[in-house]
């Protein structure tokens, strides 16, 4: 084939540039491309001999330059097209090949397709590299040439077996560097892997407790790879409370005790284990109280084990408690997946006001019990305080709810009630943080959730509303058993975590148990997050309309509060 390319030059008045390059057959075709300049050109021209290198025809090169007036022409002779004879695995080991065996149909009585060895030598690099061989060299030795017939053997030289040292720490951070090899899966004295050196970086910016001030190192003696992480903690723990003396209404010459407080406390010991503490009072009869443990990586093994209990006290209506035990595993640098057992309880205080009822009130006694999973993949650039990257998070758990009779009320009430029925939920939540420019970013974020049983009761609804929900209303605004809302936020950062906002929240609310229906809350408003060396000031003014609340400054909502830290 007599193949050629004219190759005129751009408008910016650079030569032109003619190639032409020559295959035995009888085909032609003739192509017209430009360039900025000669660098291009001379790049272009590379990889026309590469493509034809990589074809089988191995011998082209370049013939003949020569330049006439404007016009550079190059003569490319392509040469003879080589094929394979046969190509023998020599002292290539099974465990070196992706799929465990060797194929030689690829290179067997066909034409020297040159990417085909160079996949097959980049698959046995990358894992001896993953399997402790990580300076693996590979090459074709016996290589026979009759009249463009080709037959070789691979050779490999492994080279020396490393296993990984104990990780170095050179930065503060506290972290234990066992427990942090292990989450990195560089236990000392197992193999050397080059990929879990590449997730290790993706793994530092999912752990929120430590920060990474540089790139890590390698080290090689002995047999040995000792890694090292300029890693420094970052202030995580919060410690928050507010305490308050209020004249009690309903009890003459007493006071009423209200207030918050707030316990956290991330990587102690340095070993990844996580406790909180959140205890919330705002009136005499409403107070919830939350405590929560994780303790990772149980007796050496890979499986974390979490353990929660939330206490919810409603006025004089009712009283919830939920204990919930999670087994996660981390699937990969980016994704978790924990299973969970949870066992939720709900019990009436004041039943005096439903001897005469007719019906069975909106909250009743009950007890729940139900498994399922916990998944999250995140992809953030700072796990911490994002500003660019999405993160998926879901729940879903099933089990059988068991109504209980209350001597308090009616036995009439229960008569024609399943007691026992079938119940599921899931919830579900997407988040994703767009970096228009250094300083301008928004946050985009939609957050879904389903329950469904025959005996749905208010006292096991989601609970909706407030700083992290639906903004412009109380916390625990809204009860629902099925919503979906999303929240638009635009940031403007003044300094590294420190911007204004202003947002904009819309859902979906259904509440099957009260018999109102669907309805569609909104709200909008600004604020701002303020960062200084101690801890995080949030203020956030919001103006809020559903069914039960207009829009009007006299419903307007205020979320403040400051988050210490160290």
């Amino acid at each position: 084939m007599c193949l050629a390319i004219n190759v005129f030059g751009s408008v910016y008045g650079q030569e032109n540039f003619f190639l032409d390059y020559e295959i035995s057959s009888p085909e032609s075709r003739t192509d017209l491309v430009s360039f900025e300049d000669t660098l291009s050109r001379t790049e272009y021209a590379r990889q026309v001999l590469s493509s034809l290198q990589k074809k089988g025809y191995l011998s082209a090169f370049v013939e003949d330059t020569v330049l006439k007036a404007d016009t550079l022409h190059l003569k490319i002779k392509a040469g003879d097209l080589f094929e394979w004879v046969s190509l023998e695995k020599g002292n290539l080991e099974e465990w070196m090949l992706l799929n465990g065996e060797f194929k030689s149909d690829p290179f067997s009585q066909g034409p020297f397709q040159y990417n085909e060895v160079l996949n097959l030598f980049s698959n046995i690099l990358m894992i001896s590299q993953n399997n402790g061989f990580p300076f693996a060299g590979v090459r074709l030795e016996d290589v026979l040439n009759r009249e463009g017939k080709i037959s070789a053997r691979i050779k490999v030289e492994k080279g020396p077996f490393i296993t990984f040292d104990t990780l170095k720490i050179t930065g503060n951070s506290k972290t234990h560097p066992l427990f942090l090899a292990r989450k990195l899966g560089m236990l000392p004295g197992t193999p050397f892997s080059q990929k879990k050196v590449d997730q290790s970086m993706v793994s530092i910016r999912n752990i929120p407790y430590i920060t990474l001030q540089e790139t890590p190192s390698l080290s090689f003696q002995n047999e040995e790879a000792t890694y090292y992480l300029p890693i420094n903690d970052r202030k995580m723990n919060t410690l928050d409370g507010i305490i308050g003396l209020l004249p009690n209404e309903l009890e003459n010459n007493k006071w009423l005790v209200t207030g918050q407080f707030d316990l956290e406390l991330y990587n102690v010991s340095g070993k990844g284990r996580d406790y909180s503490i959140n205890w919330q009072r705002l009136s005499q009869y409403t107070q919830n109280l939350g405590i929560s443990a994780i303790e990772p990586m149980v007796l050496g093994s890979m499986l974390d084990i979490k353990s929660s209990f939330y206490l919810l006290k409603e006025d004089t209506t009712f009283i919830n408690r939920d204990f919930r035990i999670d087994v996660g595993y981390q699937l990969n640098p980016s994704a978790y997946l924990s299973f969970f057992t949870r066992r939720q309880a709900g019990d009436l205080l004041a039943v005096s006001q439903f001897r005469e009822a007719e019906k069975l009130p909106e909250a009743a006694d009950f007890r729940y019990n139900s498994y399922g999973l916990d998944f999250m993949v995140s992809k953030f650039d700072d796990v911490f305080f994002p500003k660019k990257g999405w993160q998926s998070k879901g729940m879903v758990g099933v089990g059988n709810k068991r109504l209980l009779e209350n001597t308090g009320l009616p036995q009439s009430l229960y008569q024609g009630l399943d007691m026992t029925g079938f119940q599921y939920y899931f919830r579900a939540h997407f988040s994703y943080y767009l970096l228009w420019k250094e300083q301008f970013s928004s946050l985009f974020r939609l957050s879904l959730g389903d329950m469904e049983n025959e005996n749905l009761l208010s006292n096991d609804l989601f609970r909706l509303g407030g700083l992290k929900s639906i903004r412009g209303f109380n916390e625990n605004y809204f009860f629902a058993n099925r919503y979906a809302f999303i929240n638009i936020e635009p940031r403007y950062y003044f300094d590294n975590y420190s911007y204004f906002l202003i947002f904009a929240d819309a859902g979906l609310v259904e509440n099957r148990v009260f018999g109102s229906g669907s309805e569609w809350p909104y709200s909008f408003g600004g604020g701002i997050s303020l960062e200084n060396g101690g801890g995080i000031f949030n203020f956030i003014y919001a103006l809020g309309k559903s069914t039960d609340q207009p829009l009007g400054f006299n419903y307007s909502r205020i979320h403040f509060g400051y988050t210490g830290r160290f």
